[in-house]
């Protein structure tokens, strides 16, 4: 989580809180800061105050909905605007929840919950199905058409994140960075070999091929592809 808020008691009982959920939270009183956090390590989830130093909160918003990493990146907006209007214009810009201050800890945590189960529901420990293909990330096992297909490790977390985006076209880079880990040494074209193995595993049987190459972009899980 990367939380963005200048009020250092209400970021500390923030931490505190999302802590005792087990959740990593990087925090940063800043803007600028804040987009630098997000492209070194591009978080789950951004709490982003609306007023902040530096750049404001919704201009951080509308650049992390621009930038490539992060446009997929669920945001919670923080404010004591509240405004219809504001809020409004939150949305617009990009955010999934708007909470106005005062608000409960607890609340936010579990609007928290409520955005990821959305957006992301592999990262609330749900089931991830696309067509006939099925996984369950919590048992580590993955169906297609009601079959066990057995995946290695890297293949695993590969389909998950593609799971996790269907439709969406990832270059090599892309990959290498949201599965193998942003500091990974790793050549770009491994990303093939662990595709290949993919589609082998899921395609046993001359199943329909539902993993798309997109000349000179990269790839998707699209079955119209």
């Amino acid at each position: 989580m990367l939380l963005v808020e200048d009020d250092a008691s209400l970021a500390e009982l923030l931490i505190w809180h999302f802590k005792r959920e087990d959740f990593d939270v990087a925090h940063t009183i800043d803007g600028e800061e804040a987009l630098l956090l997000a492209k070194e390590k591009v978080p789950d989830i951004v709490l982003l105050d609306w007023m902040v130093e530096g750049i404001s909160g919704i201009e951080v918003c509308r650049r992390l909905r621009r930038a490539a990493d992060t446009q997929n990146v669920p945001i919670i907006m923080l404010t004591a605007r509240g405004e219809e209007e504001d809020r409004v214009r939150g949305l617009e810009t990009g955010a999934d929840d708007y909470v106005t201050k005062p608000f409960s800890p607890r609340e936010l945590v579990a609007r928290v919950g409520a955005v990821l189960r959305r957006v992301r529901p592999a990262l609330a420990g749900e089931a991830l199905s696309y067509a006939d293909l099925e996984m369950d990330t919590v048992g580590h096992k993955v169906r297609r058409g009601g079959q066990i297909i057995p995946l290695g490790p890297t293949e695993f977390r590969l389909l998950k994140h593609f799971l996790e985006h269907p439709g969406h076209v990832f270059s090599r880079e892309r990959l290498l960075d949201s599965v193998w880990g942003h500091d990974s040494d790793i050549e770009s074209r491994t990303v093939d070999v662990h595709i290949r193995r993919l589609r082998k595993a899921i395609n046993e049987g001359g199943r329909q091929d539902i993993i798309r190459t997109v000349r000179s972009a990269g790839y998707a899980l699209d079955a119209g592809g």
